[in-house]
């Protein structure tokens, strides 16, 4: 399994959705959910991430570590501009793309998920909406700062134990016992 991360596919993908997405409809928050429900969506159906970003608890949910390095190396290479703006009694960041992005690093089903995703996110959640839908069993079991493994993903629907579950586990012990005192 490919779990290589690959920055310049993250920054292109950072950059893709800022250009897709409605200024008015994203935010910091949105754009760090995007990123992550991409990676982990991929990750699901395919068993490898979009992009490999790390990603880590912060308060307001998962967070990919280098969104601040990709967001600056895109404003400096004049791809983006990245500003503060007032927002009710608050401030919040505006991405403005200021290039067509480059996608030519991902397949149409990659680029199809990423737009299905941005597009969901930013016309169906708020910013609260989005980040209350992160801080789900993975997010709680996690202390702030640390990172969040993708396999952890697959723990997030708790599901019940069956009899015909207990009995695979028995067997399990049994048979690996079995082999350990032979």
């Amino acid at each position: 399994m490919d779990m290589e991360f690959k920055y310049e596919k993250f920054k292109d993908l950072v950059h893709y959705i800022c250009h897709i997405a409605d200024r008015d409809e994203l935010g910091a928050t949105k754009l760090n959910k995007i990123l992550w429900y991409s990676d982990m969506v991929s990750y699901i159906n395919h068993g490898v991430p979009l992009t490999g970003a790390v990603y880590i608890k912060r308060q307001f949910g998962p967070v990919p570590k280098d969104i601040l390095r990709a967001l600056k190396d895109l404003s400096e290479e004049g791809r983006m501009a990245v500003r503060d703006i007032p927002y009710f009694k608050d401030t919040k960041r505006e991405y403005i793309s200021l290039a067509e992005p480059d996608i030519s690093r991902f397949d149409k089903s990659e680029i199809s998920l990423a737009a299905n995703i941005t597009h969901d996110i930013c016309h169906h959640h708020t910013a609260t909406s989005i980040s209350a839908a992160t801080h789900d069993i993975i997010w709680e079991l996690a202390d702030i700062g640390e990172e969040i493994p993708y396999f952890a993903v697959y723990g997030a629907q708790l599901g019940e134990i069956t009899e015909e579950d207990i009995r695979w586990a028995k067997e399990s012990i049994a048979n690996n016992a079995a082999l350990y005192n032979e």
